[in-house]
């Protein structure tokens, strides 16, 4: 059977729950697939028999048949119909599942030619009852000839036109009923190019010429028969009778064919819009049957096409966030590959900077693996508290970690947000990373934030003072209490947004910072401890 269900669409798989389900063991498809073919197939032989002998006997202006023509009328025609119904049945259905015993197997992967004969059993079972009709027309209308000839002629066409019908709702019905097989022939097949059975068009010429065009046609033939020296003699109460026959077949047969036409082409479309539905609400699982191999299958193939592309984009889309972070993700997203370009852009950020103490010393004593889990653990900390801070983490460099606010998305409390991240950064590690330390620095100011490197191979970050202040706090920090140290502007510029978490921040003293010539005022978290 297919390999992944459908979660979206609601309604049966195949159109029909007398179908069964997608996932249904091969045992119960194969008992069901004889079930209904026979069941189908006997009933439309029987009524078309039926419907054939009504028309022939009151709708065609002919002589009332004689005695020796109604004895043999009764016992030639159920015989043959019964004779019929069961060969063209036992050996149509026969066929039909040899050639199709690899789909009612489990775990067996057809190959070209099962496929391809697997999709042309309607056509083969249309055939068996076509021919069966083709016997009985010339059958009956031979003892016609002999027992009655004025009846010859209506008796050929009107038998011949039930065999056109009858095969022509056998193939309809056929197809119904071998969907699931049909389903599993096209697995893992697009539906594209030459449509594979009948197509839309001629399908609804079929429909038109069973539900309309052969009625009309034997409404055509009682009239010339009417007018031919066999049927001068109708009367019009006669002609009255034809004309309401064939009225009732036209008005009864033609809805029926309509519905089952209208069955057939808007299953398909149903469940492609069904799977629309699930997508637009976000389940990209989703995939519909392709049981089909006209351009309604195409439809469907497109779809779960379609589908594949969208989850494969996800995923690079997911990955691609995972590596650069969500918002830089989204923002490359909007722009589009060849909007993307290389410089950047003077904000004001905070810049979060994460280091930790005596990894390497940490790394000569243990395993890698318990090195590279420690370090997952790390990460997932800061990871976490960015992300709860509405930060970007920017890169990790060795045991490091860079990470801004502020940017690629305008963050209004960049100064607070990254103080607040620092200090829950800090508790956590303390009580969920014990096996080493790290220092934690946080500083603000102007930065350019963009695209760093080449047209074919560049990532985000940020460059500026801010950065290089971030950096030469955390090495500081490691030997201060609480191991966390920030520039006193960054309080200043929470102040602003933030009053309750510039409150939690005492001024540290000054020093001057590798690299510049001006002294730096310095914050720590009021109650923190190293």
């Amino acid at each position: 059977m297919p390999r992944r269900a459908s979660t979206g669409p609601r309604r049966s798989p195949f159109g029909s729950r007398l179908l069964g389900p997608r996932d249904q063991p091969p045992r119960h498809l194969r008992v069901r697939i004889q079930l209904l073919l026979t069941v189908l197939l006997v009933s439309t032989n029987l009524i078309g028999a039926l419907v054939v002998f009504v028309i022939n006997t009151w709708a065609i202006p002919s002589p009332a048949p004689n005695r020796d023509m109604v004895v043999a009328l009764a016992i030639a025609i159920p015989t043959y119909v019964m004779l019929a119904a069961a060969v063209g049945t036992v050996w149509g259905t026969t066929a039909a599942l040899r050639a199709l015993r690899w789909a009612t197997q489990p775990e067996v992967d057809p190959d070209r030619t099962q496929r391809a004969r697997a999709l042309r059993v309607p056509l083969v079972l249309t055939g068996a009852q076509l021919l069966m009709w083709g016997v009985g027309t010339a059958l009956f209308t031979v003892l016609t000839i002999v027992l009655q000839p004025s009846r010859a002629l209506g008796t050929a066409l009107t038998v011949g036109i039930g065999a056109v019908v009858v095969a022509g709702v056998s193939y309809l019905l056929t197809e119904f009923s071998l969907r699931p097989i049909a389903a599993r022939a096209l697995t893992d097949v697009r539906v594209t190019g030459r449509v594979r059975g009948v197509g839309v068009g001629p399908r609804m010429a079929i429909f038109w010429t069973l539900g309309t065009g052969a009625p009309v046609v034997g409404l055509m033939i009682a009239a010339i028969l009417a007018i031919t020296p066999a049927g001068n003699d109708a009367t019009l109460e006669q002609l009255a009778v034809v004309t309401i026959i064939v009225c009732v077949i036209v008005l009864v047969f033609g809805f029926l064919l309509t519905d089952l036409n209208a069955r057939s082409v808007v299953a398909p479309i149903l469940s492609v819009r069904d799977a629309l539905r699930a997508v637009e609400n976000g389940r990209l699982d989703t995939d519909v049957v392709v049981y089909d191999g006209t351009e309604l299958g195409q439809l469907q193939s497109g779809f779960n096409a379609m589908v594949a592309g969208l989850r494969e984009r996800e995923q690079i889309r997911d990955l691609f966030g995972r590596h650069v972070g969500e918002e830089v993700a989204a923002a490359a997203a909007a722009l589009g590959a060849g909007e993307i370009e290389l410089g950047g852009e003077t904000r004001e950020c905070s810049v979060l900077f994460v280091d930790l103490v005596g990894s390497t010393t940490y790394a000569t004593q243990h395993g890698p693996t318990e090195v590279v889990a420690v370090l997952n653990r790390f990460f997932a900390v800061v990871v976490d508290e960015v992300d709860r801070h509405h930060g970007l983490v920017n890169k990790f460099i060795g045991d490091a970690v860079l990470a801004i606010f502020g940017a690629p998305v305008e963050h209004e409390d960049h100064a607070a947000a990254a103080l607040a991240a620092a200090r829950a950064i800090a508790r956590r590690l303390r009580e969920e990373v014990p096996e080493v330390g790290a220092g934690i620095g946080v500083a603000t100011g102007q930065v350019v934030a963009g695209n760093v490197g080449h047209e074919q191979r560049f990532e985000y970050t940020v460059i500026g003072d801010a950065v290089n202040s971030a950096a030469r706090l955390t090495d500081l920090a490691k030997d201060v209490p609480g191991c966390v140290l920030a520039a006193w502007d960054t309080v200043e510029a929470a102040r602003r947004t933030d009053a309750a978490e510039a409150g939690r921040w005492v001024e540290d003293g000054e020093t001057i910072l590798r690299g510049r010539s001006t002294t730096t005022r310095l914050a720590v978290p009021e109650d923190g401890s190293c």
